[in-house]
């Protein structure tokens, strides 16, 4: 009988990033969550959410020729080009099925960063502690001797290697995961901690949702080197009351507004263009945000609002890109 992927297990945000004893820390990737088994010949790619994935990744199944029969793995497909992770190569392959899905994964191949074992050779790893799941995964990759698209992912209890790996945001590392050393494999609990790095900066309203005079978010840029005003990102929903403070500090974009004309799209994924008040560029804010970018330089994941910085003006904000 065919072997049942299990619901991934899950994490909770912690707000700072101590390595507790007993406790592991493997890296954070900018990726797509994804289980993947192999039976008896039939491969299985699964998203977090439970959609197949498999035509769009035909790399990642033709790779599974190089795993043992009935295994199964947990893990993150990532694209890396430049130097960096490249999410949004990632999104542009979903829709993709046939030759052109194997036109694109000549293009920007797709690795398995593999973090977890939940089965393997028939044997079902998840009631096993992390520690000896790590261990039977790392003697996988060594005995097998496994190549691409297949990539092990860090492991660590060592506090100075997890410092270490909160610096290399630039690259498009989102954080750390911890993971209890005695802990099993529970499908579907937020058993895993993570601790995404944020940082606090500045940036430019140029547009808003909702009324300007108590915005639900922001539409955010910055300066080039050439002058231009370029969008950077957006903020989460807003309360009503930082809203209405916000917006008594904006005035209604003027004719020549830098975005005139532009569209701004709701999300990944998705056609649907956001419906936006342009706003006179002259108001900076302090927002936190993730290191994650994507190709142009843009902030992947929305900002949080802090506060108006009316104490600096827009030529003290840093240029796009920096």
């Amino acid at each position: 009988m065919t072997w049942t992927l299990p619901e991934p297990m899950l994490s909770s945000p912690v707000p700072e990033p101590r390595l507790r004893p007993g406790w592991a820390a493997e890296l954070k990737w900018d990726g797509f969550r994804a289980l993947l088994s192999v039976d008896a010949g039939k491969v299985v790619l699964r998203s977090r959410r439970g959609t197949e994935m498999g035509p769009a990744f035909p790399e990642i199944v033709a790779g599974a020729a190089q795993l043992p029969d009935a295994t199964a793995l947990d893990g993150e497909l990532v694209v890396w080009e430049e130097g960096r992770l490249a999410f949004e190569r990632l999104q542009n392959r979903l829709q993709r099925r046939g030759a052109g899905a194997t036109r694109a994964a000549d293009e920007a191949p797709v690795h398995f960063v593999t973090f977890d074992l939940l089965r393997l050779s028939g044997t079902n790893t998840t009631r096993w502690p992390y520690q000896r799941r790590r261990a039977a995964l790392e003697s996988l990759f060594a005995a097998r001797q496994l190549t691409a698209p297949w990539a092990l992912c860090p492991s660590t209890t060592d506090a100075e290697a997890v410092r270490e790996w909160l610096t290399w945001g630039a690259v498009g590392m989102e954080g750390v995961v911890y993971k209890r050393l005695d802990g099993a494999y529970e499908p579907g609990v937020r058993g895993w901690l993570k601790y995404k790095v944020r940082e606090t900066t500045e940036a430019i309203v140029g547009a808003v949702t909702g009324p300007a005079a108590s915005p639900r978010g922001l539409l955010l840029g910055r300066y080039d080197d050439q002058g231009r005003l370029q969008y950077v990102g957006r903020t989460t929903t807003l309360a009503r009351a930082t809203g209405n403070t916000i917006g008594s500090h904006l005035t209604p974009g003027e004719p020549g507004h830098p975005w005139t004309g532009w569209t701004f799209s709701a999300g990944w994924g998705t056609q649907r263009a956001l419906e936006v008040h342009l706003v006179q560029p002259d108001v900076v804010m302090e927002v936190a945000i993730d290191v994650a970018l994507d190709s142009a330089g843009r902030w992947r994941h929305p900002a949080r609002a802090h506060r108006v910085r009316t104490d600096i003006g827009v030529d003290q904000v840093p240029l796009f890109g920096e």
